[in-house]
């Protein structure tokens, strides 16, 4: 075991190491900050992570974003289905006054045509009796 850690480290010793000025790198977060004495391996990984879960943070904001849109949607429509009810009510509304209106012109239709028949009666009793007297 000793034996091929020595030749790991050597063969390890030989390859090129990539420094962090190699690849690019975006700034950190403003929420993170290396220590002091973190070796760079360390450092890497924490970057690493932190970027992953920073990631996975902006893809949520950019979710909550979708969901506020589809919420001014909602709000928009629930706007415009209130304006319908409204609408809707005031119809129903000006249909019962028209009903209204039509029910006591018909009613007085009915009395007056009642008054006339009643006028019609009467005169004509009024002339059978005057024809039975002369």
């Amino acid at each position: 075991m000793t034996k091929l850690e020595a030749e790991v480290t050597a063969a390890s010793a030989a390859l090129p190491i990539r420094t962090a000025a190699a690849v690019p790198s975006e700034p950190l977060p403003d929420y993170v900050e290396h220590r002091e004495g973190v070796s760079r391996v360390g450092a890497l990984s924490a970057e690493a992570v932190v970027r992953d879960y920073e990631a996975a943070a902006k893809e949520i904001e950019a979710m909550g974003a979708e969901l506020i849109g589809a919420a001014k949607k909602c709000e928009a429509m629930t706007a415009d289905v209130h304006s319908a009810i409204a609408y809707m009510r005031d119809t129903a509304t000006a249909y019962r006054e028209e009903a209204k209106k039509i029910f006591k012109r018909i009613e007085e239709c009915a009395l007056f045509t009642e008054d006339v028949r009643k006028t019609c009666e009467t005169v004509k009793r009024k002339m059978m009796e005057g024809s039975s007297i002369a």
